[in-house]
């Protein structure tokens, strides 16, 4: 399989919340395995679909397969951070690619398909918030060109979070 081989679609009433939230345990396992409560390693369908209602999401496909998602939120439901407070910036979460198809390309070809949407509604910036323990995510980010705005500390997580930014 190549990253040719593989659609990004919106979601669609077809797809399963729940095998989408499975794929969400299988991507973040390595971080559950780290100690890190991401709200992906343990939240169930009904969260899944809650998150999915509050922006847009999209899903990787490969010959009919799921195998990746990422969800892209609208500034009008962003808070916590004051950087994310502007009202410019988009954020993106809910992200993960299926274990059996990371690194070869699938990851990086979703970020720009939520960037290029990003900038479609007219948004000056699009973010992300991850562990500060996560440095492989750290500087994977970093590569993609997001860089370091601040920290945060959430409720539902047992870390701080580092929020990171990039221009459109």
């Amino acid at each position: 399989m190549s990253s040719a081989d593989v659609i990004i679609r919106p979601i669609s009433d077809k797809d399963s919340i729940e095998e989408l939230t499975e794929l969400l345990h299988r991507s973040y396992k390595v971080l559950a395995d780290m100690g890190l409560k991401y709200l992906a390693t343990w939240q169930d369908s009904d969260i899944t679909r809650k998150r999915i209602a509050k922006g847009e999401c999209f899903v990787a496909e490969d010959n009919g397969r799921i195998i990746g998602t990422i969800n892209l939120y609208p500034p009008d439901i962003l808070g916590g951070s004051p950087w994310l407070e502007r009202g410019d910036i988009a954020e993106f979460g809910q992200f993960a690619v299926d274990p059996e198809f990371q690194k070869q390309g699938i990851g990086e070809m979703m970020v720009e398909f939520v960037e290029n949407r990003a900038r479609q509604i007219g948004l000056a910036e699009i973010g992300l918030n991850t562990s500060e323990k996560s440095d492989h995510l750290i500087k994977w980010y970093e590569k993609l060109g997001y860089r370091f705005i601040e920290y945060v500390d959430w409720d539902l997580t047992n870390y701080r979070s580092v929020i990171m930014s990039k221009t459109l």
